[in-house]
């Protein structure tokens, strides 16, 4: 299944064919994309070079996974059953060994996610992130310190047939996709003010 995005401008292929599915293949990633991934998101920006991010990976059937899929939402566990990885990223919320609160680590922490998610797309898998989990559970199941919080889970794998899914999330991956307009956010002289580059005499 295919839900390119609608987009005004020019775009990288890959920037307009990711997207966020729900309908997911069990069929097994190969472990050398999954280390594929991984050194996308190594080699992300990072302020000072912290490098805050940590990911836990699971694959279908063994225990990581399994402590992973617990924590998730009742919402989510109804559609991640088929997937056959999952990731939960954590990011370290302090600079290096010290107590000092290191202000932009989720910042980072969402760079490394994105590098992967689009090396991702390159190998032809796709990413679903997740906000609907319990980071409290999460800590307790891996034993995750208090310099790390969990952060989000990622549901990595092929697409799948979207009739294996619920009727209400078929109707949710069958939509069209949107995105708010380029003058509800970008801006210039005063917060609002709609960009002069967004003119089409440009």
């Amino acid at each position: 299944m295919i839900k390119e995005a609608t987009n005004i401008y020019p775009m990288h292929d890959l920037l307009k064919k990711r997207w966020s599915p729900r309908a997911f293949s069990d069929l097994p990633v190969e472990k050398e994309k999954i280390r594929s991934l991984l050194e996308a998101a190594r080699w992300s920006p990072s302020a000072a070079n912290m490098q805050p991010w940590r990911f836990m990976i699971g694959f279908k059937g063994d225990n990581t996974y399994e402590k992973i899929f617990d924590t998730l939402a009742e919402g989510n566990k109804v559609w991640v059953h088929l997937c056959p990885v999952l990731m939960l990223v954590v990011g370290k919320n302090v600079i290096n060994d010290t107590n000092e609160h290191y202000s932009v680590f989720k910042y980072d922490v969402g760079q490394s996610v994105a590098h992967l998610t689009f090396q991702a797309m390159e190998l032809g898998l796709m990413v679903h992130q997740m906000s609907g989990f319990d980071p409290l559970k999460s800590t307790e199941h891996f034993g995750i310190p208090s310099k790390f919080e969990p952060l989000t889970v990622l549901a990595v794998g092929y697409i799948g047939e979207v009739d294996r899914l619920p009727e209400n999330l078929k109707v949710r991956e069958l939509s069209q996709r949107s995105r708010n307009e380029f003058s509800d956010f970008v801006f210039m002289n005063t917060f609002g003010e709609t960009s002069s580059v967004l003119s089409e005499n440009l």
